[in-house]
């Protein structure tokens, strides 16, 4: 941890202020509810380096991507999410002195973001020419009133003083990565409350020219304080409400301001208006004490679902809770319309939109900690973005569905070729949820329904993209980029090849058993499930027989192999120290490629395969991609490589704590977060649910325990592993057969077996 911060199993506590890692400091004491969060960014005014960041819900802006080489078939425009209205704005005076942590002196810093409530709490004291000003803030949005935020804002003078605050909400607010110099917003309409101290703000997204939607989002808020308000006032982007307060020494002047946010994505943009400020008004009345004890108890639901325990090691404790928190705090499941960004609402890199990384990583975890209904969710999102992805392959002159690498509504709008068009594999992940699913939860109805229009759209893709090679008697793909992004527009990677035959098999294995009216309704003929089947069984596989390996690509093995340890510690990360010409020519795998099937697919393989291509693959692999230790960690374990599975976990739950990649600044790794809960359920618990529930436990060398509460199959399960065993407990449901270390028992009440037996 940076020596600025410390570890404590429930908390993010910053005990020193810094100048340079404010940045880095935002991005880690970010908070959320599903619909809308915000960077861990002052209330109050801050002239120094920071990243103001507040993001709503399936609000975004089709960027403009055109450029001079433009070819056929790229997207028309990069889609991004956009920073909106800053909320939480107040400017405070003590006296004549503007507090700002960028120019005076901070003699006394303490900042804590408590995970298990979802608060974050700041007390501040800087020095004037006076004296001292103490600053105690704390906020939350909120968890129950998803519509809504709080603040409560606290200023101490240690001399008789004037405290001026103005609280406000400006809409003048720009994107760090925007390609534009100007806002992406227009504004609409400002308006102060004549009844109360308060205020709103309407903005609308500008006119842009691909006929995607303006969004409309308005902002309201009340002030509740025993300051004199001495003025309101509302401009084109800035409505404010000012107050003053003479204290004296030790005294504090102190508001709470409520705010509450309404989109056009769900009200009629006439009404968004009334609506915020209604909903400003209620919350308020409510009062800031009545909000937080709702958000507290809501934030205790989702806890008692997801929470995984670690004894003995508080570093790693606090890790996955850091890693759990921000995948709460960025996806509930409650809106089919939103998915779960990469850096969710932390920043603005990489658009804010929908990768492979949710259903590669987030899906099992979400279906498992908050139950099938939220994985089914997910899953419909994509169905209902078919008709993108049908268009996406038209684009490339293909038949079947092709989904998006980078969405916001299902039409690709990401603008580098040698991952947009090359890196197809995401197709694989999409059909792998659905196995996932319907394997784990035992439920076929999505499948024979919305699934299998999604399989077979993937599967007309994959039938279309390949080509016959007269030579090797076989089935190819040339120019692709495999999931190690290291390498582009390579011939055969073996990865795409298999998991494209993988979803050809599993399409018509499902067709097969699928109703007979779900058959009629897809119109595929004989003749065309004929082709896929010889696809499917004539598929090119680039192997080594003599390391009985699977080989990355075509031309792999003609490189250069030598392991990461021999790259001088001065050139990692290397995509921040190396051109982009060094790092394709090299050998070097930015996460798991030939890996990722073993990790997909790892049912069909046995542990000898597994264990060559770890050992082949893994020593070139540097990591610098979030994706990639969590399913190290998870082969690792399987092989018996405790100790490394162990490194790898805390490389996948500390990552941004850490900083290990040195870019937390930019936002938080939200969809790789994943992958500690990963680590502890597939990894260390080895539990697999491809045919039926198992578990292969073991306990990391240091730690005492560890447990987590997980749904399946209409039941509630609680595992627990420590020095004197396992443990499984039949939290509520129905009997269950499972197997522990490959030994059949039925589940029911509370089963426990001692280590011994490992």
């Amino acid at each position: 941890m940076h020596s600025s911060f410390s570890i404590h199993p429930w908390k993010v506590i910053q005990t020193r202020f810094t100048l340079k890692e404010q940045r880095f400091a935002e991005s880690l004491m970010s908070l959320g509810n599903g619909i809308m969060g915000m960077r861990g960014n002052f209330e109050e005014h801050y002239s120094g380096d920071h990243h103001q960041g507040m993001y709503l819900g399936g609000v975004w802006f089709p960027d403009k991507t055109r450029v001079g080489w433009w070819k056929n078939g790229y997207p028309q425009y990069f889609g991004k999410v956009i920073n909106a209205m800053n909320l939480i704005g107040l400017e405070v005076w003590v006296d004549d002195v503007q507090i700002d942590a960028a120019i005076l002196e901070v003699i006394r810093f303490h900042r804590e973001l408590d995970m298990q409530s979802g608060i974050l709490l700041r007390n501040m004291c800087v020095k004037t020419q006076k004296g001292e000003v103490e600053i105690i803030a704390e906020r939350f949005v909120s968890m129950a009133d998803t519509a809504c935020i709080a603040l409560r804002y606290k200023v101490i003078p240690s001399y008789d003083a004037t405290v001026r605050i103005s609280a406000f909400l400006d809409g003048d607010v720009h994107n760090e990565d925007s390609n534009y110099e100007e806002s992406f917003w227009d504004q609409m309409d400002t308006g102060v409350k004549d009844d109360n101290p308060g205020g709103y703000l309407l903005s609308k997204t500008k006119e842009n020219p691909f006929g995607t939607p303006r969004f409309a989002v308005a902002g309201a808020y009340e002030i509740k304080t025993d300051m004199e308000l001495t003025e309101q006032s509302a401009t084109e982007a800035l409505v404010q409400s000012e107050f003053v307060k003479r204290v004296k020494a030790g005294e504090g002047a102190a508001l709470d301001k409520i705010i509450a946010v309404a989109t056009d994505r769900d009200y009629q943009g006439d009404q968004l208006i009334s609506i915020a400020s209604n909903k400003a008004r209620d919350a308020a009345r409510l009062g800031y004490e009545a909000l937080k004890m709702h958000h507290v108890a809501a934030w205790a639901n989702k806890w008692e679902r997801a929470d995984v325990t670690i004894q003995g090691d508080d570093a790693a404790q606090q890790g996955i809770r850091f890693n759990l928190f921000h995948l709460l705090c960025t996806y509930t499941g409650d809106d089919a319309r939103l998915n779960i960004g990469p850096k969710g609402f932390t920043g603005e890199k990489y658009g804010g939109a929908t990768y492979w990384d949710t259903e590669a990583y987030c899906f099992p975890v979400y279906m498992a900690t908050a139950g099938e209904q939220v994985a089914r969710q997910l899953l419909h999102y994509r169905h209902q973005q078919l008709p993108g992805a049908y268009h996406n392959a038209a684009q490339q002159g293909l038949p079947g569905a092709l989904y998006p690498m980078v969405t916001f509504n299902g039409y690709e709008c990401h603008n580098e070729w040698e991952i947009t068009f090359m890196e197809l594999h995401r197709n694989g992940a999409i059909a792998h949820a659905i196995y996932n699913y319907t394997s784990f939860t035992g439920d076929t109805s999505y499948l024979y329904q919305e699934g299998l229009e999604v399989l077979l759209g993937i599967a007309r893709f994959w039938a279309g993209r390949v080509h016959y090679n007269k030579r090797t008697e076989s089935f190819m793909m040339h120019g692709v980029t495999g999931p190690n992004e290291y390498e582009n527009n390579v011939n055969n990677n073996w990865y795409t090849n298999r998991i494209a035959a993988w979803c050809l098999d599993f399409f018509l294995d499902t067709y097969i058993q699928a109703p007979e009216h779900r058959k009629r309704g897809l119109k595929i003929g004989e003749d065309e499930r004929k082709w896929m089947r010889e696809i499917a069984d004539h598929m090119y596989y680039p192997v080594d027989s003599e390391r009985g390996i699977f080989v990355q690509h075509d031309t792999f093995l003609d490189k250069e192999l030598m392991p990461v340890s021999d790259i001088k510690k001065e050139d990692r990360p290397l995509n921040q120290n190396w051109s982009w010409d060094r790092i394709l020519r090299s050998c070097f795998i930015k996460q798991a490629d030939v890996l990722q099937g073993m990790y997909f697919l790892g049912h069909l393989y046995d542990l000898g395969t597994k264990k060559r291509n770890f050992d082949f693959y893994e020593p070139m692999t540097v990591h610098e991609s979030s994706l990639s230790p969590c399913v190290h960690a998870i082969l690792a374990a399987e092989l018996g490589y405790h100790d490394k599975a162990v490194w790898f976990y805390h490389r996948t739950a500390r990552l941004d704590l850490d900083n290990i990649n040195n870019d937390t600044e930019d936002g938080l790794h939200v969809t790789s977060m994943s992958g500690s809960w990963l680590v502890i359920a597939q990894g260390f618990a080895g539990m697999r649910t491809q045919e039926g529930l198992s578990f292969h436990p073991f306990l990391p060398a240091d730690w005492v325990s560890y447990s987590f509460r997980f749904e399946y199959r209409h039941r509630v399960i609680r595992f627990e592993m420590g020095e004197d065993g396992v443990r499984l407990t039949l939290v509520s449901g129905e009997p269950l057969p499972i197997k522990v270390w490959d030994e059949p028992i039925l589940l029911e009440g509370s089963w426990r077996k001692g280590r011994a037996s490992v």
